[in-house]
């Protein structure tokens, strides 16, 4: 007897897992159903969450593209050290030898006045100004590259040295300018990740209360179902898998928009990428973040599903 009970437990147990897998994929197709039976308003609801999801994605593209375009305009430029009128060529380069053994400096460059007549001659407006001096009225200049991954303090401490150097008129330090970018870049990102965590409630909200009227219109159904001994998790299952579709349509839609806008951006910004000699180059958002966005928002969904028809059945019990 006790060695023929488990044989007959395996029947039942094997019936239980296919009858719940049944049910999964009755209530994912059923819910599917019941979303095309109605296409307007889900159409509008997708719309709103996707919306809603696109907004952060395209605040973390231009994020991300000013950050860049701060690192390939400056963020990491030189320091310029405009030497005296009357500093020849053997001073700068014997300062520049002295410059660049300092631990904090990386490499010095050194050019020429004819070199800065040179650039100044290639901007608009320069060349006829300069075809009328007599002579070459620029100083030598030293481009002192710091050590990467010093802080802004550190490269300051460095511009403020060379400031007190006898033979330097002038220190140019982006410094400050990076100190700035820095700060906004951070406020920047605080308020992209404020905006994703207040969409996403947002969507949540939406999703919770389309589910909310879904079985307000059905409450009939749904005691029946209790009655006759439904347990909770099989009344609220088709309720979770429209979640789920709410969710994942919308962050497609997300995504698509996201991909919309870079498109959109695409040509504007080749042609300031060519207005700075091909400095710049803007990226998107990357292909992962895209993928993970209908996942999260299906997630999102569910969630929201979850919460509202929980509350929902304990109100109908």
């Amino acid at each position: 007897m006790d060695a023929a009970a488990p044989a007959r437990n395996e029947p039942s147990r094997s019936r239980s897992v296919s009858g719940w897998r049944e049910h999964h994929a009755w209530s994912a197709a059923d819910s599917l159903r019941r979303l095309a039976s109605r296409p307007l308003g889900s159409l509008l609801t997708i719309a709103v969450m996707g919306l809603a999801l696109a907004l952060p994605l395209a605040f973390y593209l231009l994020l991300g593209n000013v950050q860049q375009m701060g690192q390939a305009l400056g963020q990491d430029q030189a320091i310029n050290v405009f030497l005296q009128p009357d500093q020849g060529e053997s001073q700068a380069r014997l300062l520049a030898k002295q410059v660049g053994d300092r631990s904090d400096v990386a490499a010095v460059t050194v050019k020429t006045p004819q070199q800065g007549l040179d650039e100044l001659a290639k901007l608009q407006g320069f060349s006829g100004a300069l075809d009328a001096l007599d002579q070459n009225p620029l100083p030598w200049v030293l481009m002192v590259q710091p050590k990467p991954g010093q802080d802004a303090p550190a490269v300051g401490r460095l511009a403020s040295d060379l400031r007190e150097m006898r033979s330097v008129a002038q220190v140019q330090d982006s410094g400050t300018w990076r100190q700035r970018l820095d700060a906004l870049l951070g406020v920047g990102e605080r308020v992209v990740a404020a905006l994703a965590l207040m969409l996403a409630l947002a969507a949540l909200l939406v999703v919770g209360n389309t589910v909310r009227v879904d079985i307000a219109s059905r409450s009939e159904e749904i005691g029946v179902l209790l009655l006759v001994g439904a347990s909770g998790a099989f009344v609220r299952r088709p309720y979770l898998y429209a979640g789920i579709w709410y969710g994942l349509f919308s962050g497609i839609l997300a995504a698509l928009l996201a991909l919309a806008i870079e498109f959109a951006l695409s040509g504007p910004v080749a042609q300031l990428s060519q207005a700075y000699d091909g400095k710049l180059q803007l990226g998107g958002l990357p292909l992962w973040l895209l993928a993970a966005v209908p996942l999260a928002a299906a997630v999102l969904g569910w969630l929201g599903a979850r919460l509202v028809s929980a509350w929902q059945l304990r109100k109908a019990v």
